[in-house]
């Protein structure tokens, strides 16, 4: 079948018109081939929020904002929000308006409420909120630190007219005086490390060797550490307290007085008897000195000996006067 001119022409303007419709719908935020539902939020402020701007649920994108018109004269907006979703979404749900980030503009969210069983149907409202964003969070805390801040520079000015006052003439000339004596101080300590560093680098050899002699102690010292921990510490500590036993054991029996030690030490007539038998020696040696022909006798024509007496005390000790 052929198609008079006139006919193409009508299609073709009809088919320009049908397009025209979809795409001028298209860019007002709606899409006349495509199935969505249409909720309605009141607000008092709508933060900026444009027509288009995403709708989102836990941050998926399910819709867009159609339209933002005044109710009446109260000042209320009317947000129109196209849901293009099945997602089922309850009446006690919240349209908040969001901030995502510092560039990306106002959103809408929508904030489930999972225990109401009532779902929302197409023209339904929904309740309207607002979320602070990021900009209004900083501003929020900013604000209590600026006003921290003004205080805070009102009281040092305070106390820097406080300190002009009491710094007077006098009292500034002496600080001035002060920072000259402190600069002198630091110029000194400047030439005292100047001088260090001259001793050092004059006898860098010198301290070079003394490390080196260091290091040679600090190595013979660990030869002698690994050699003590390598001797038989146990058998010596054992054999000392062996001996240490074994004089406990003597003196226990000198205390007990068991032994010849013990019985002189412990035992009254032993002592007397030694005692005697010292005092008889010391008057036998006594009578030695003062008589020797009476135990060595040498004779030629048989001289009789001196009949024996005692010595007596008296004669000792006239005698050694």
């Amino acid at each position: 079948m052929k198609l008079s001119r006139e006919i193409k022409t009508a299609i073709l303007v009809i088919s320009a018109i049908l397009l025209f419709i979809w795409g001028y719908s298209f860019l007002k935020g709606t899409d006349i081939l495509s199935k969505h539902k249409t909720f309605y939020v009141l607000y008092d402020d709508v933060e900026g929020l444009m027509s288009s701007a995403p709708v989102t649920i836990n941050g998926l994108t399910i819709g867009k904002v159609k339209s933002i018109k005044f109710l009446d004269d109260s000042g209320k907006l009317k947000v129109e929000l196209q849901i293009d979703t099945d997602f089922k979404i309850s009446k006690s749900s919240i349209a908040r308006i969001y901030e995502p980030g510092l560039i990306g503009g106002k959103q809408v969210q929508i904030v489930l409420d999972l225990n109401d069983a009532s779902l929302a149907v197409d023209g339904d409202f929904l309740k309207g909120g607002v979320k602070p964003g990021l900009t209004d969070l900083v501003s929020e805390r900013l604000t209590p630190l600026q006003e921290k801040i003004e205080r805070v520079m009102v009281s040092a000015d305070s106390v820097l007219m406080n300190i002009n006052d009491v710094l007077d003439e006098k009292a500034k000339k002496d600080l001035r005086n002060s920072f000259a004596e402190l600069n002198k101080t630091l110029l000194s300590l400047s030439e005292a490390s100047s001088s260090a560093n001259e001793i050092l680098a004059t006898n860098k050899g010198k301290l070079n060797n003394v490390v080196s002699n260091f290091e040679k102690v600090s190595t013979n010292f660990e030869k002698l550490s690994d050699s003590l921990a390598q001797t038989n510490l146990k058998q010596t500590v054992e054999n000392l307290e062996k001996t240490l036993a074994n004089v406990d054991k003597i003196m226990a029996n000198l205390e007990s007085g068991n032994g010849t030690m013990g019985k002189l030490l412990k035992d009254d007539e032993m002592y007397t008897n030694f005692t005697k038998a010292s005092k008889e020696l010391e008057l036998l040696l006594e009578d030695v000195r003062l008589n020797p022909t009476r135990y060595v006798n040498v004779s030629l024509f048989g001289k009789k000996n001196k009949p024996y007496v005692a010595p007596t005390v008296s004669d000792s000790t006239t005698t050694k006067n």
